[in-house]
């Protein structure tokens, strides 16, 4: 109650009352006692009214941290945050009890209720895992003994700190080489770490990289290192050995310990000796005497450990011997170096043995212990053998008119024409002559050494005929010419042999005939005649004409016998004159039946032409544009028709006519030259067909006319050919848009919403296509930012976010005059406009709320009177004649008791308890209040507007109201009963929970006391003051589930009061349990074949704790696995994760692991595990097919085979089980043994041999057997291979010539140049293998004409090897020999020449013309082009000196421009066609070197190797061929080239190359073509082009962006694509595909035509809206690409709508060209690193901030846009994101010399609202409540950050790029990137903002100076003394450190502003354009 003073107030508001009062009751007691007593309650009663404090736990009955240890969680970080409460609201203090592990821990206490727990200490698990800390909290009355504690349980987690640590191990370990692979050492390591961080795995590393000899595996944490494979002390003696214990950490860090194990192998004898000394060849004359030393040889042990003695041998010699112990080799008898024992020319071969001899004691080596090696000892010679003939007679004939020197020829057939002495040097050198001496014949040679074939030859060709003698004898002899008594001697008989020496002449040299062009069958061409004057056969009747060659010979008859030449095939392309006019041919007439003498003449042959081809236009069809009105075309038309008859004729005159389309009057063509004009001008509007339809539109603004042209010629009969003409009229933009109407007014209301429409404008446009006709809406003026307008559909409405309301505006406005206009689509100059006005009222609506102010707290007692004024309420409102009403709203009001818990309204009717006047705001108490039902009151009072005109108009505030308590009520606990969980295991201390009971009547203390089961008592206690209960004694889940006892509360009245309340404590479990597995280790089988996902077995474990604890994961090792099994972690079955092959591996031993809690404790370490090993042997299928080893090469044996010998050997494998079926295998022949000669032996199951199971004599050849393997398993895999056998015989036939004919005569000019091939001969052998290999040799004649040819021995072919002269010899008689290689005996056959010397060819065939022009069209049919080249003039067919010889056939040769084979050039028709496909996009060009010569001999000739080259000209110009000064004789005959190929490469984009024009210069010496004389043409080739390309867009995905301030019809973007072909063909029109769609977008809405156009010539991207301030989204279609055939291709846009402020600025210290030729790297390589996507904006020559332009540098503006949502970084976060990859950006910033980055548009400065007084008023009461201390150390803080900052901005170094100074001082540090260091704040950088303006050798205020301890480090020192005095100036701006931001950052924001005031201006005005 109230005192009496207060009692009077009346009506006034309750004060708040600021202290506490103790309402004291006087009793009339008159006694002492009595009011002593009274007194003594009081005290205590006060005194117990100071109630405890509590921790804010949330009800826990202890604080659990859990930490990682040190260094992740770092010593003095904040690692909890104490709060608690006090019911008296008194200041708390936060302490901890003393202990050693309250060391670890620091407390501070911040505020009243609050304290901060700071690490102490470093934590580290290993040396204690847990702390235990009781904290205390106190509120500072320790006398009333408020002091209580609180359990604090601090948990140390495990992170991988402890690398593993290697015990004692042998660092050496010594191992026999050989020894069996096996373990040889066990090595562990110990890892301090606990869970997976404390497991460890072995690896080995062999530091030379021999990791295959060793291995290691880890067992039982173990690691057992086992050895391979076999070791060799020879090849490798030393191992080193690093084991690698690595943990098995699966997040984080791996640490890894290792240990160095150094492995010896030890030498064993196992290597045999090795020869270190041995002569190989050695020197003896035959006549030694015997013992004689000739040499030594020493060899040593081939084991280096060893080294025993060695004993020589000598294999079976009887010459020879060889001392045992030293080595040396003596003679055993006299020598004789003639004797054909084993030696050649007195050469023996010795083959020693060196064996190594073991010592006593050791064991005897097991492999092979000797060594051979091979001398060689020639005997020198002495004169004991004389000269001796081969045989003792010889038969000889020759020829009637031999020629002097002829050679004759040895009639017996295996005559032996040779003598030989074999003694050495003048020993055996003799001399031969003949006896009686005569002149007719000579003997070559005349003196020979050891052995000479010798040669008889015509000494005297005058007397040799054959009518006077056939037969002369006479002796030759061979005479010693040192002893001329050692001689011996041989007869000759000499047969004369008649000869056919005449050759058929033809009547005529040249015939010369002609034939219409498609004649028919049998038609008469011409008729040869020759005569012969011999007699019969070899005379005129055994001439037969034969030989018809040349280009057409193929087609034509020719009667060997007439000579008639007729068709014999007629329709050819060869009878086509428009193919080919004239045709060559050759024809040989030949006597003797046609096998003698021979000549040739040359036939001519004329095609006539007849009108047989029509015109055929050059284009399928013809294209022209035509503007409207104009009367031109905008390229002149012209069509062109071709005639391939003959020019000059009727056949091919062309004339050109239009003969139909719907406006062929209106157009007019000539008819000679074709070119199409208009007769007058389009109107584009009016163009109709006969249908009165539109014309078929090619395009959006273009309509088609169709002619179609016809060209025909004047032959008879006349034929023609029509073309298509398409002509397009394009759309011009003439008509502007018209509006409907020229003004437009409407009234608005001021509330009208923002996005509402107002009205619509409308205009039309009459042009006839789009964009001309397109209408686009603006406002032009007067919007003030209020209104916008659609731009397609002309709709004004109010713009987002606008409010019209007049009070708003600085000057109140009613009307708004708006001017819009309307364009068109047509492009710069051409586009129409029109404008209309619009006037738009606003209208005034009362719709203002009323506003209520903050209301403040009052305090109530309870029980106050009723009636009593709580408090009055005030409301204002802005509107006009406002009708406020007052009420309490009950929903949003709301009351707490005591504990703050909410009372509802049903329990308790607080708001009955006031009463509030709905017209004056007066509350008032109209019923008791009772504090213990509730204590505060917070009441919603609502204040509504009658007089709103449009909805309700309601504002609320809150009046909180605190009741003050009477004392009348007993205690009571808080809970009806307790539930808490506590953990097994827990430590004593740990609080299980906290009970606590309350009196209602505040000043009471409360007692606590516990009840119940003894047993359940002694394990917990109960803290009597506090009623906290702790663990007492330990608690095992596996014994108690849960716990179950009463707490007795009793206050500390008198007399006292209790309550009993029921404490019910679940014991949780705890993994203190390891799982364990069910069942020991199996065994498993499984198939090699079974599928992925197989299930092998199933695995159980156990575990005795439960829940999460309980449940088991698990988990297999992944080395063990080798990834073919996977295990599923929650069932354990095992199955099959990859296909198995049991030949790869066999068995696998997996190590599976069971884990517990592994979700939620394995990275914790709160999980336990258990391992089991499983094996799994792997079972064969029959899945690999067997392996066959053959002889690769044919077996070689003769006919004489023995039939118990091998033949060949056969080996089989087969990788399937070899102990199964799978693996065994089974041979047989299958074919190529019909006869039965062969037979396969099976030895095992996998060899095999060959034997002959019949004699082979007879029998040689080769032979093919199929050798069929299969194994034994099901299915049955089959293999079959070949076995070549081959069966040699014995030489016993000699070579028969096959060509040329024997008395062939060969004619040759006397002008060949040495080295010309004049012929080849070639013999065949009828024998088998090397017994038919044919050779070659000349035999010596005794004129000597041999000496002038040389033979190839090998291939046969005569070459001239020295000069001719025909005046000395116009004959030569050669003969050549082939013999075979056989064996035992070579066999020979002659065969003789008649080489005939013709007079000199002077001149060549010369060609008139020095470069031919041809066309090809690409992928042409082969063949289907044939063009003939011209022919060649020769004066030497117009000098014959011999009436014998015909004109010479001239032939044609590409030299050069062919090594890829594309053409074939026809050597005697001269024609030339497509051999391979052409391409022009591969090769546009060919230039081919032809050359003309009369050598027709060799299809191609070898090259130009011959020929001068001269590589600059080449080099320098290709296309100019440089006309030389040549030598004719020198170059004339026979030209060689060298062949050249040609490496081509094509990229995505193939380039035009020609094939002319590509140079390798690394060989340009070897393929440079020859230098051009008149018998080399160059043909030029150009490649016809058809569309056979379609188009290629550059890139599939095209992205761009769009500022939302961009002009309408913006053309921003290209889409570009590319086209290989040429001229039309690679026209590319395009067009955009699909809906354009519109993704995040906003403030779109009213966009609805198509938000962008593409420009179908250029593919350019035009803007089709008005973009506006708020739109945002991205645009993406898809767009098409077609040529002038259809072809096409498609790509993806991307456009992404943006503000200006999201564009970054980059500069660069390079010139616009230069950063366009690299910007698509930069773009590229920006967007990999960055990823994300990167759009260039625009490029542009550098502005500094005076307006001045610095062409030296270039400004990059761009954004980037994130590839997985698509949305548009900020400029801040660009920054970000470089400054997060600049280590990645650091060489491509240097590269391109990235000078600055920056926003490419100024921000502007904001400045926050200013607050009314009242708000500032009630914020300083709010911080003066806080403590001075927090305060403080918030400031503190915020400056340490800043200074920070400003020092890590500090360091960061320079960015110079390659500016001069950057040259000047190389020493200073360069930073990265300028404007992005992450150091900074508030959106730039102090250390780039001025240092990268780049303009700070220009101004002085932009210039910023600091000395060497300054922190702006962009200090830079220059040279010059004149830049020392510039910087000087602005040097006070930074004398104050701690001011560096704000100069940087204030100073260049103003300065932006003022540099950019137009972009500032175009912010202002976001509808206006």
């Amino acid at each position: 109650m109230y005192s009496e003073k207060q009692s009077k107030l009346g009506d006034k508001p309750i004060a708040n009352m600021a202290y506490k009062k103790v309402r004291f009751k006087v009793l009339t007691i008159g006694t002492v006692g009595q009011n002593i007593f009274i007194i003594l309650t009081i005290l205590i009663c006060a005194v117990s009214s100071n109630r405890p404090p509590r921790f804010a736990i949330d009800g826990q009955s202890e604080i659990v941290l859990r930490l990682k240890e040190s260094p992740e969680t770092r010593v003095g970080s904040q690692i909890y945050t104490l709060r608690g409460y006090d019911p008296d609201n008194d200041p708390l203090i936060f302490g901890k009890r003393n202990s050693h592990d309250s060391e670890i821990i620091r407390i501070e206490n911040t505020s009243g209720n609050e304290a901060k727990v700071f690490l102490a200490k470093e934590l580290d698990r290993e040396t204690q895992d847990e702390y235990a800390i009781v904290l205390t909290l106190t509120d500072s009355q320790y006398g009333d003994h408020n002091y209580v504690t609180q359990s604090f349980l601090l948990l140390v987690e495990d992170i991988n700190d402890n690398a593993p640590i290697f015990l004692p191990y042998p660092n050496a370990i010594e191992i026999p080489e050989g020894s069996a692979p096996g373990v040889i050492s066990t090595l562990e390591a110990t890892d301090a770490d606990e869970g997976a961080y404390g497991q460890v795995v072995y690896y080995l590393q062999e530091l030379d990289g021999d990791n295959d000899a060793f291995s290691i595996a880890t067992h039982q944490g173990k690691g057992i290192l086992r050895l391979q494979r076999q070791l060799d002390y020879e090849s490798k003696s030393l191992y080193q050995l690093r084991i690698l214990a690595i943990d098995r950490a699966n997040q984080g860090p791996v640490n890894t310990g290792t240990a160095a194990i150094l492995v010896k192998v030890r030498d064993i004898a196992d290597q045999p000796p090795e020869f270190v000394e041995v002569q190989a060849v050695a020197r003896i004359a035959e006549d030694a005497p015997v013992g004689t030393k000739v040499l030594r040889v020493r060899a040593i042990d081939g084991d280096r450990g060893i080294n025993n003695p060695i004993a020589y041998a000598l294999d079976g010699n009887d010459l020879f011997d060889i001392d045992p112990h030293t080595g040396v080799v003596y003679t055993l008898t006299v020598l004789d170096r003639e004797e054909e024992s084993d030696q050649v020319n007195g050469a023996h071969i010795l083959r020693i043995t060196a064996t190594e001899l073991t010592k006593d004691g050791e064991e005897p080596q097991k492999t092979a212990a000797t060594v051979r090696t091979e001398v060689t000892i020639i005997v020198t010679d002495v004169n004991d053998e004389i000269p001796t003939f081969g045989a003792p007679i010889y038969r000889c004939e020759v020829n009637e008119n031999a020629q002097t020197n002829t050679p004759l020829n040895f009639i017996d057939g295996d005559v032996q024409n040779f003598v030989y002495d074999h003694d050495e040097g003048k020993n055996g050198t003799f001399r031969l002559f003949l006896d009686p001496p005569n002149d007719l014949f000579e003997i070559v040679p005349e003196l020979a050494v050891n052995e000479a074939n010798f040669m008889l030859r015509v000494r005297n060709s005058k007397s040799l005929d054959f009518e006077q003698f056939v037969e002369i004898n006479f002796t030759i002899f061979a005479r010693e010419i040192d002893e001329p008594t050692r001689w011996s001697s041989a007869h000759v008989q000499i047969f004369i042999r008649d000869q056919n020496d005449n050759f058929p002449e033809f009547t005529q040299a040249i015939y010369n005939a002609g034939v219409p062009e498609n004649s028919e069958l049998g038609t008469i061409i011409a008729q040869v005649e020759a005569v012969d004057v011999d007699s019969g056969d070899f005379g005129s009747m055994g001439i037969r004409y034969t030989n018809l060659r040349g280009g057409i010979a193929h087609l034509l008859h020719l009667n060997p016998i007439t000579g008639v030449v007729t068709i014999k095939t007629p329709g050819s392309p060869a009878f086509d004159r428009e193919i080919i006019s004239r045709h060559y041919l050759t024809v040989e007439a030949i006597d003797n039946v046609g096998q003698g003498n021979r000549n040739t003449a040359q036939i001519i042959i004329d095609i006539q032409d007849v009108n047989d081809n029509a015109p055929i236009f050059l284009h399928r069809q013809y294209e022209a544009k035509l503007l409207e009105n104009k009367a031109e075309f905008e390229t002149p038309l012209q069509v062109e028709a071709r005639d391939l008859d003959l020019n000059g004729t009727e056949n091919s005159q062309i004339t050109y006519e239009i003969v139909e389309g719907l406006y062929r009057m209106n157009f007019s063509i000539d008819p000679e030259s074709g070119y199409v004009r208009p007769l007058h001008h389009f109107d584009y509007e009016e163009l109709v067909d006969s249908h009165r339809r539109p014309v078929r539109q090619a395009n959006a603004e273009m309509r088609e006319i169709d002619l179609l042209i016809r060209a025909r010629d004047s032959g008879i009969p006349m034929l023609s050919t029509v073309v298509p003409v398409l002509i397009y009229v394009q759309d011009v933009n003439d008509n502007p848009p018209i509006f409907q109407k020229s003004f437009y007014a409407k009234t608005v209301p001021e509330d009208l919403p923002g996005g509402s429409s107002v009205l619509q404008v409308l205009a039309i446009d009459r042009d006839g296509s789009s964009p001309n006709n397109a209408i686009v809406y603006r406002i032009q003026t007067g919007a003030s930012d209020k209104f916008i307008i659609n731009s397609e559909t002309g709709v004004i409405s109010v713009a987002q976010g606008a409010n019209l309301d007049p009070d708003l505006t600085e000057s109140k406005r009613l009307i708004y005059t708006l001017n819009v206009i309307a364009l068109d689509g047509g492009l710069g100059s051409s586009q129409l406009m029109n404008t209309a006005t619009v006037n738009i009222s606003i209208k005034d609506v009362n719709n203002k709320p009323p506003m209520l102010h903050d209301l403040p707290a009052l305090k109530v007692v309870e029980n106050t009177p009723v009636g009593t004024l709580v408090y009055h309420i005030q409301a204002t409102d802005p509107d006009q004649s406002p009708i406020l009403r007052y009420k309490l709203n009950a929903e949003h009001s709301e009351a707490r008791n005591e504990e703050g818990g909410l009372v509802k309204i049903t329990e308790y009717d607080y708001l009955g308890a006031f009463d509030l006047d709905a017209i004056q705001g007066y509350l008032k108490v109209i019923k008791l209040l009772d504090r213990e039902k509730v204590e505060h009151i917070k009441l919603a009072i609502t204040v509504e507007d009658l007089a709103a005109t449009k909805g309700k108009q309601i504002v609320q505030a809150f009046l909180s109201i605190q009741v003050q308590d009477e004392n009348d009520n007993n205690p009571k606990f808080r809970q009806p009963f307790y539930r808490q969980t506590i953990t097994e295991n827990s430590i004593n201390g740990v609080m299980i929970a906290n009970v606590l009971a309350y009196d209602v009547d505040k000043n009471r203390t409360i007692s606590y006391a516990m009840e119940g089961n003894p047993t359940y008592r002694n394990l917990v206690h109960l803290d009597a003051q506090t009623g906290e209960i702790v663990v007492a004694n330990k608690i095992d889940h596996e014994q108690h589930q849960w716990l179950n006892f009463s707490v007795r509360a009793t206050d500390s009245g008198v007399p006292p009061r209790s309550a009993l309340v029921d404490i019910y404590v679940t014991v949780l479990d705890e993994n203190d349990n390891n799982p364990f597995f069910i069942g020991g280790s199996k065994n498993y089988t499984i198939s090699e074949g079974a599928s992925p996902g197989t299930r092998v077995a199933t695995l159980q474990a156990a575990d005795a704790d439960s829940g999460d604890f309980g449940k088991i994961t698990f988990l297999m090792d992944r080395i063990s696995s080798h990834g073919k099994f996977t295990i599923d972690a929650d069932t354990g079955v095992l199955t099959v994760a990859d296909q198995l092959d049991r030949e790869t591996k066999n068995s696998y031993n997996l190590v599976i692991e069971a884990w517990d809690n592994y979700q939620f404790g394995f990275l914790a370490g709160e999980s336990r595990n258990a391992f089991k090993q499983v094996f799994i042997t792997i079972l064969d299928e029959n899945d690999n097919a067997p392996e066959l080893t053959l002889p690769t090469s044919c077996v070689l044996i003769t006919e004489y085979h023995e039939l118990h010998e091998s033949i060949a050997s056969i080996i089989g494998k087969d990788a399937d089980d070899p102990t199964t079926p799978n693996g065994r295998l089974q041979f047989g022949i299958v074919k190529g043994n019909r006869e039965g000669l062969f037979e396969l032996r099976q030895q095992d199951p996998w060899n095999a041999h060959i034997y002959a199971s019949k004699t082979l004599r007879n029998k040689f050849g080769n032979y093919s057997l199929s050798i069929v393997t299969k194994d034994l398993g099901v299915p049955t895999n089959t293999v079959i291979r070949t076995l070549d056998i081959c069966v040699s015989d014995f030489n016993d036939n000699a070579p028969v010539f096959v060509r040329p004919l024997r008395n062939t005569t060969v004619r040759i000019p006397e002008n060949a140049t040495v080295g010309t091939m004049l012929l080849q001969a070639y013999a065949s052998d009828a024998d088998m293998g090397q017994n038919a290999l044919v050779r070659y040799r000349l035999k010596p004649d005794p004129l000597g004409s041999y000496k002038l040819f040389e033979l190839n021995a090998n291939t046969g072919e005569l070459f001239l090897k020295a000069p001719l002269n025909r005046d000395k010899q116009k004959t030569h008689e050669i003969r050549i020999e082939a013999y075979d290689q056989g064996l035992p005996t070579s066999l020979s056959t002659d065969l003789d020449l008649t080489i005939y010397i013709r007079n000199v060819n002077d001149y060549e065939p010369q060609f008139i013309v020095n470069e031919i022009a041809l066309n090809f069209t690409e992928h042409a049919d082969l063949g289907s082009e044939r063009i003939k080249l011209p022919d060649t003039i020769d004066k030497d067919d117009m000098d014959l000196d011999d009436p014998n010889e015909a004109p010479t056939q001239v032939c044609y040769f590409i030299l050069h421009g062919n090594e890829a084979g594309y053409f074939h050039l026809d050597p005697e028709t001269h024609v030339l066609n497509v051999e391979r496909e052409l391409d022009r996009e591969l090769i546009a060009n060919f230039t081919l070197y032809v050359k003309a010569t009369e050598n027709c001999a060799n299809e191609s000739l070898p090259g130009w190797s011959g020929l001068e080259i001269d590589g600059n000209a080449l080099l320098n110009n290709r296309n100019d061929i440089e006309l030389i000064n040549y030598d004719r004789y020198k170059h004339s005959r026979q030209v060689r080239s060298a062949s050249l190929e040609y490496e081509m490469s094509t990229s995505g984009e193939p380039d035009l190359i020609s094939y002319d024009n590509y140079v390798d210069v690394h060989s340009a010496e070897e393929r440079l073509p020859p230098k051009i004389d008149s018998t080399i043409v160059c043909v030029r080739i150009r490649v016809l082009d058809i569309n056979d390309n379609p188009p290629r867009f550059r890139s599939k995905i095209f992205t761009g962006g769009i500022t939302t301030n961009a002009d309408f019809g913006l053309r921003f973007m290209r889409v570009e694509a590319f086209d290989p072909d040429e001229g039309d063909n690679a026209k590319i029109a395009y067009y955009q595909m699909g809906d354009i769609r519109q993704t995040l977008s906003e403030g779109l809405e009213n966009v609805r035509k198509a938000p962008f156009l593409i420009d179908n010539r250029t593919g350019e991207v035009q803007l089709n809206f008005d973009p506006q301030k708020g739109m945002k989204g991205y645009f993406d279609f898809m767009v098409l690409a077609n040529d002038s055939l259809g072809m096409r291709d498609v790509a993806h846009v991307f456009i992404y709508l943006l503000r200006e402020d999201q564009k970054v600025r980059f500069v660069f210290r390079l010139q616009p060209d230069e950063l366009r030729a690299r910007i698509d790297m930069f773009r590229d390589t920006l967007g990999n690193i960055t990823e994300s996507i990167v759009n260039i904006d625009e490029i542009k020559v550098h502005e500094n901030k005076d307006g001045s332009v610095d062409k030296t540098k270039t400004d990059l503006y761009m954004h980037l846009v994130e590839r997985e949502d698509n949305s548009i970084y900020e400029v801040a976060e660009v920054l970000k994101l470089i400054d997060t990859h600049i280590e990645s950006l650091d060489d491509l910033f240097k590269d391109l010399n990235v000078l600055d980055t920056q926003a490419a548009e100024a921000q502007l400065l904001t400045v926050g609202q200013t607050k009314g007084a009242m708000f500032v008023w009630l914020i300083f009461i709010n911080l003066f409540l806080v403590s001075l201390l927090v305060v403080t150390l918030a400031l503190c803080a915020s400056q340490r950050k800043g200074y920070k900052r400003q020092l890590r901005a500090a360091k960061v170094n320079i960015f110079r790029g390659h500016s001069s100074t950057s040259l000047q001082h190389p020493s200073e540090p360069a930073t990265r990137v300028p404007n992005t260091n992450k150091h900074s704040v508030q959106g730039s950088n102090p250390i780039w903002l001025k240092g990268y303006e780049n303009e700070w050798f220009k101004t002085e205020e932009n210039v910023s100076i600091g000395g060497q301890d300054s922190l702006d480090d962009n200090f830079l020192a220059i040279a010059t003394q004149d830049m020392h005095e510039t910087l000087k100036g602005t040097a006070k701006l930074f004398n104050n450190a701690n001011d560096l931001n704000r100069h940087f950052n204030l100073y260049n924001q103003i300065d932006k502003l003022t540099n950019n005031a137009q972009i500032l201006a175009r912010k202002l005005e976001t509808t206006e354009l």
